[in-house]
């Protein structure tokens, strides 16, 4: 049997994940914008022989750079619920009995007690079939998710753009639809 977890009162996995980051995103964004403006009092220090062009290619860079982290944080906060999910339903007290509760507490654990996220998925997959397509989808997005994590250093092969526009939508769909314990008990 798995050691208990203890989980941190007051993290962000109490907030409205979705929510916050989207907040953060676009506070970021407004704030590169002013910074690569004329409106910045320190624009003409900061620039200082750099063309119009250059100004403009390296705020886009920076954009992008944001869009990357933002979507990093929103798949480690959904991985997160989906784990956070999964351990109480196999720990017992908050363990429900339904379905998905019954196939976490029979599925097998690996090294040291932890599941794979892509076998918490299939697990949701199956007791709930229709929600197929979004699994699938999560799945692809973990994948992306995991090459960030490690170092971008090889070209992905994820069959589709991902950015926080597309992520955003997503997560909320999946922490407003799917019963996670501790989100839609």
């Amino acid at each position: 049997m798995s050691k208990r977890v203890a989980f941190l009162r007051n993290s962000i996995a109490e907030l409205d994940v979705a929510a916050y980051h989207a907040k953060y995103h676009n506070d970021v964004l407004a704030s590169l914008r002013l910074y690569y403006s004329k409106d910045n009092p320190g624009f003409d220090r900061r620039f200082l022989g750099s063309s119009q062009d250059e100004v403009n290619k390296e705020r886009l860079e920076r954009e992008e750079e944001t869009d990357l982290r933002s979507c990093f944080a929103v798949l480690s906060a959904l991985e997160a619920a989906f784990r956070i999910d999964y351990l109480q339903r196999r720990q017992g007290k908050r363990g429900k009995k339904n379905e998905v509760s019954r196939a976490f507490r029979q599925s097998p654990q690996g090294r040291h007690g932890r599941v794979r996220l892509d076998d918490i998925l299939e697990v949701w997959q199956v007791v709930y079939p229709n929600w197929k397509c979004v699994a699938s989808e999560l799945r692809s997005a973990f994948k992306f998710r995991h090459w960030l994590a490690h170092g971008r250093y090889w070209k992905p092969k994820l069959g589709r753009r991902y950015d926080f526009q597309y992520l955003y939508p997503l997560a909320v769909e999946v922490l407003e639809e799917w019963p996670l314990c501790g989100r839609n008990d």
